[in-house]
């Protein structure tokens, strides 16, 4: 099948819409252009779907090349068929590809290699042929120049050959490798108990392959790792070997014999440990694969978080011989103050801590404070909360994942950022830019260290950061990035840009001052035509000379937008002014249709322009629940089994998902207990950032540990 037919065939698309894509593509567009501006040419496939389509076709397009190679590798030792072409072109994974070539491969020195030097395989083609008496033709070998100094030599040498060839037999490889697939049996043992015990279900453990879940198969592979684990896959090897000689075996008599014991050893020796590994590699991979998506799905509402916008914030980075970090950042998130206090054992220094800490909200205004989770954070949550009963000003707090934030501290960036801080003051100013701009912010660490992940540094390295480069370039563009402020963190992950051409932007920046119109980009070194198509329409200015540059109307439709406006009595100042919003409702009257027609735009667009100019500069998190700001304190021993409790989602993985609940320690909903209704996995009832009531289920005080139900949410209220 043709690359592009099975593409459209695959994700159910209009053949023209799946061949704009792959065009798009070929063109060197991005993702979030393609999805963004271009969905008259795509029938508004989103981004998810975009990316999947492409990572499709880039394997269509390996595949397709590795069977070329092959093909040519074949045709150039002189052995190419009708039917092994055939085969190579009905091959439909790279796997099947290497079965097909395996037979022609250059191998090492093997045990069929050196029966071959010795001439033997004209004797083990006649015994594969089951054509006579095989121990009367093996007299004809017999060399002992060659090392063939009997029959027994011969026929064992020819045994070798054909065990070798049975191995290399694609068709009977996919065959074998189904079978483990969906009848073989993974088999734990465990041959080094660990202290914490986080093997220990796995310590004498059997499941069938079609049914293990794949974090079980993710905790294995690392238990097995980590000297843990022996790990078997198990097929039954009498089955299995009675499939490899009916391959071969046609007739009763000698050949037929040899053929069988010929099968049994390459089952033995060379398919079996090969077929296990493959098995082993295809479960890991899946599991994998499930795992970065979880990932995936996780990062994105995460990276989404509504920001706390105009609010003076405090960012306290808790610990206890070191003290507690603090810094005060403006609304913009530039540094006003730094200090550090000890208001939790072993100094215990509360009263002055409380001092330094009330001078600071006062002196700079202090809106919002924003308490990292890790050490001494309950401690230095109860310190807030009773700081705050004392004082009069309307001040608040929330606890802030800091996942990453030492990360971040520690690199590079921060120390450009802030090269006269050391790296735990420099923690406390990633904490309070966190919740003040949590895109903004996240985007500096390695999203394998932010928390939301499941066996994330077990992944494949290039293929986890693929996906989640993938995430934060579709989340930075889905927001819009102020051209005059964004970091060069920020800006590498806009559409057509990278790291130099950001770097580039922001030097631009500094020494022409900020940008007053999108066009300026140009002037930029090394942003091109091309990279100013890709980038124009994500990058913002506000305040600048012109309105449509704050919005995500795309330049190369500011002309139509224009026509849109005047057709309806409008002028650019209006939509500066915001007396626009009836604009919606005269395109109705006028006719959608009609009005796109006439400005030239698809009706995609011309919607997606109406609602940009209705809210220019608007932010699309302003539109999701806001963080939940607290000035009074909870802890594990004020909870109950039976209690009621509301909390947000941190992390969803596959057998469940993490609640925070406003204690130190989040609950676990295990998936039985998320819905009344069968789901297949927790995510398709929740995602990070969610606000969920629950119930408390379980309560273990003494290994902090909090069992929650959402289901039982609705008995209790019925």
């Amino acid at each position: 099948m043709e690359i592009l037919q099975q593409l459209t065939t695959e994700f159910n698309l209009r053949p023209d819409h799946a061949k704009n894509v792959v065009q798009l593509l070929d063109e060197g567009n991005t993702i979030p252009f393609i999805a963004r501006y271009r969905k008259e040419m795509t029938g508004a496939i989103d981004d998810q779907v975009l990316r999947n389509f492409a990572d499709r076709y880039e394997y269509l397009l390996n595949l397709k090349k590795r069977k070329e190679e092959v093909a040519k590798a074949i045709e150039e030792q002189g052995k190419m068929t009708e039917e092994l072409a055939a085969s190579i072109e009905a091959c439909a994974t790279l796997t099947e590809i290497e079965d097909v070539y395996r037979p022609f491969k250059q191998k090492k020195k093997t045990r069929a290699s050196v029966a071959v030097e010795k001439g033997l395989k004209p004797l083990a083609d006649f015994i594969l042929a089951e054509g006579g008496d095989p121990y009367a033709e093996a007299e004809k070998y017999i060399d002992e120049e060659k090392g063939v100094c009997s029959v027994k030599d011969a026929i064992d040498g020819a045994r070798d050959i054909i065990a070798e060839v049975i191995s290399d037999n694609a068709e009977l490889r996919k065959k074998l490798r189904t079978l483990f697939e969906n009848h073989g049996e993974v088999q734990v043992k465990m041959i080094e108990d660990d202290e914490k015990g986080t093997y220990a279900m796995y310590a004498d453990y059997a499941e069938l392959v079609p049914e293990i879940k794949n974090h079980r198969v993710l905790a294995i592979n690392r238990g097995e790792k980590e000297g843990c684990l022996k790990v078997k896959l198990y097929f039954n090897p009498d089955l299995a070997k009675r499939v490899c000689a009916a391959k071969y075996v046609h007739s009763d008599g000698d050949c037929a014999k040899i053929i069988t014991e010929a099968a049994d050893d390459g089952y033995d020796r060379l398919i079996e440990p090969s077929i296990e590994r493959e098995v082993r590699a295809i479960l890991t991979d899946r599991a994998s694969e499930q795992a970065i998506k979880m990932f995936e799905v996780n990062l994105r509402p995460l990276l989404l978080q509504p920001p706390v916008k105009g609010k003076v914030t405090m960012g306290l980075d808790p610990g206890y011989r070191t003290g507690c970090k603090v810094a005060v950042v403006d609304s913009t998130g530039k540094v006003l103050a730094i200090s550090v206090i000890y208001p939790v054992p072993p100094h215990n220094k509360i009263e002055e801590s409380k001092k330094i800490v009330r001078d600071l909200i006062l002196k700079c205004g202090v809106n919002v404070i924003a308490i990292g989770n890790g050490t001494a954070s309950k401690e230095t949550e109860i310190f807030v909360a009773e700081l705050l009963k004392e004082m009069t000003e309307d001040v608040s707090y929330a606890v802030v994942n800091e996942a990453g934030a030492s990360v971040y501290s520690a690199s590079p960036l921060a120390v450009e950022e802030f090269p006269d801080y050391d790296l735990t003051l420099r923690s406390a100013i990633s904490i309070a830019r966190r919740l003040q701009d949590p895109l903004a912010e996240l985007i500096k660490i390695d999203p394998k260290s932010i928390g939301v992940g499941q066996y994330q540094h077990d992944m494949d390295k290039k293929r986890l950061d693929s996906v989640l480069g993938g995430v934060l370039e579709d989340c930075v563009n889905s927001v819009g990035v102020d051209l005059n402020t964004a970091s060069v963190s920020l800006l590498r992950y806009v559409a057509g840009l990278n790291s130099g051409i950001a770097k580039n932007i922001v030097a631009y920046r500094e020494e022409n001052g900020a940008f007053t119109e999108r066009k300026q980009l140009l002037k930029v070194s090394k942003l091109g035509a091309k990279a100013y198509e890709q980038c124009a329409g994500f990058l913002r200015v506000p305040g600048g000379k012109n309105i449509f540059d704050n919005t995500a109307v795309h330049p190369e439709s500011y002309d139509k937008a224009e026509k849109l406006l005047s057709l309806f009595g409008y002028t650019a100042e209006d939509v500066k002014n915001s007396n626009i919003g009836d604009l919606p409702a005269k395109v109705k009257a006028f006719g959608e249709d009609k009005a796109a027609e006439y400005c030239g735009l698809d009706k995609a667009t011309m919607n997606d322009i109406i609602s940009e100019l209705i809210k220019p500069g608007r932010d699309v998190r302003d539109s999701l629940p806001a963080p939940k700001l607290r000035r009074d304190i909870m802890g594990i021993e004020d909870l109950a089994v039976g209690m009621e409790v509301e909390g947000t989602v941190r992390n969803v993985i596959d057998f469940g998902a993490f609640i925070d609940i406003g204690v130190h320690q989040d609950g676990l909903v295990h998936v039985s207990e998320i819905s009344d209704r069968y789901i297949k996995h927790p995510s398709d009832v929740l995602k990070v950032g969610q606000r969920v009531k629950a119930v408390i289920i379980a309560l273990d005080v003494k290994k902090q540990r909090i069992g929650l139900s959402l289901k039982q949410v609705k008995k209790q209220a019925n």
